[in-house]
């Protein structure tokens, strides 16, 4: 299940210099990130880098993955890349799941409203004068 977020989550607010001091590293390795395609600051018209708290979080997630166990940049940029796609693949599931639960109230809905008669056993054909009827003993056919 997908996290509900602040609609200011993705809102640009942080210029560079409190984006690094939030997440104790250097400007210059915010750029060199930046750079590399490992995150993605907006600009303001006046062209100066703005992070959003997704980007403070990314960033988070690329200094634990560095400091802490030991992951080299490409491989970083391999895991994000696949931490996208899952968060992608489990938004599409979850659209797909309310999409079916939709279809399944719809379809309730329509059996509780249905007044047609009840269904009736099925019972088989009778056979042709003078035939015997499966399971039926030669007593009774003539």
């Amino acid at each position: 299940m997908t996290v509900a977020r602040d609609p200011g989550y993705n809102e640009p607010k942080y210029v560079i210099s409190v984006a690094a001091r939030i997440v104790e590293l250097h400007p210059q390795t915010l750029r060199h990130y930046e750079q590399l395609g490992l995150v993605k600051p907006t600009r303001s018209s006046g062209n100066r880098r703005l992070y959003s708290e997704h980007d403070i979080e990314r960033l988070s997630l690329i200094c634990r993955l560095v400091n802490e166990l030991g992951v080299n940049l490409a491989g970083v940029e391999v895991i994000l890349n696949m931490t996208e796609q899952i968060q992608s693949l489990n938004e599409q599931l979850e659209q797909r799941e309310r999409e079916l639960l939709a279809e399944i109230e719809r379809l309730r809905r329509m059996l509780a409203s249905d007044k047609r008669s009840p269904l009736v056993p099925f019972m088989p054909p009778l056979p042709p004068a003078g035939e015997k009827a499966p399971g039926q003993s030669q007593a009774f056919v003539d």
